[in-house]
């Protein structure tokens, strides 16, 4: 809980920051209620208000309720084009192969099967072998399966019916049921597995990347020799990689608490 001095300490821009987040959130807000959601006095709250409306950032109507207007998100969409996925995931990627010590992918949706386009090669002298632009199918990789996951029935279904779901290992599901709740699954925890479902004794686990609309534009990986893998740490794999794509996706524009 913020104190009254810790309200009349905050600068003019958090006070700008603060009342645009509120109305984010609402789809119309009078100013008795905006004072209270801020914290901020009306009398400083009108007088933000006025210039955000002068700019054009908010408008207020009959009813004298302020709403954000679509200028915000036209400013904001214009450094869109301006970011670089690949470049703005390649540190993160370096820093999981170098704490973990392995082989990081991170894959693009392209058609019914996953790309990759980056890709940070372990040290070891035994490496899974890949290339970045090599496909994968979605079905039996830890980066595929995050997309599937993020398909609704009827593009599951249509998934489902043009593939016919063809083992690459003994371990590869090709059971559509089977799939279906390896996908549930997926999207309750947030994190995906290859369990030797591609290649025999090699294991991946992968997280999404979102965007600002929270749509997944990417998936990143982590994949070991079977050997090498220590289930001791499995959690604590699974919570580094998570928290690397966490980072990537605020980012790209994703607010997790929206």
């Amino acid at each position: 809980m913020k104190t009254s001095e810790d309200r009349t300490n905050m600068s003019g821009v958090e006070r700008t920051v603060k009342i645009i987040e509120v109305l984010s959130r609402a789809d119309g807000i009078n100013l008795e209620n905006l004072s209270r959601e801020t914290g901020l006095p009306k009398a400083t709250l009108l007088r933000f208000l006025t210039s955000l409306t002068n700019l054009g950032y908010v408008c207020r109507d009959d009813a004298d309720h302020y709403s954000l207007t679509l200028k915000l998100f036209c400013v904001g969409s214009r450094t869109l084009s301006h970011i670089d996925l690949i470049s703005k995931a390649r540190p993160f990627a370096k820093q999981l192969c170098e704490g973990l010590g392995e082989t990081v992918h991170m894959g693009i949706l392209e058609g019914d099967r996953a790309v990759y386009v980056l890709k940070e090669e372990s040290s070891y002298t035994l490496r899974m072998y890949s290339r970045i632009g090599k496909t994968i199918p979605l079905y039996c990789t830890a980066i595929g399966k995050i997309f599937l996951s993020e398909m609704d029935e009827k593009e599951l279904e249509a998934y489902l019916m043009s593939h016919s779901l063809k083992p690459y290992t003994s371990r590869t599901v090709s059971n559509p049921d089977a799939l279906r709740t390896q996908l549930e699954l997926i999207r309750k925890r947030g994190w995906s597995i290859d369990d030797q479902e591609h290649e025999d004794n090699i294991m991946c686990i992968a997280s999404p990347i979102r965007d600002y609309s929270g749509q997944v534009v990417a998936a990143m990986s982590v994949s070991w020799p079977l050997f090498r893998f220590n289930q001791a740490d499995f959690e604590k794999i699974v919570s580094q990689i998570q928290n690397a794509t966490r980072q990537l996706s605020a980012i790209m524009g994703f607010d997790e608490e929206d």
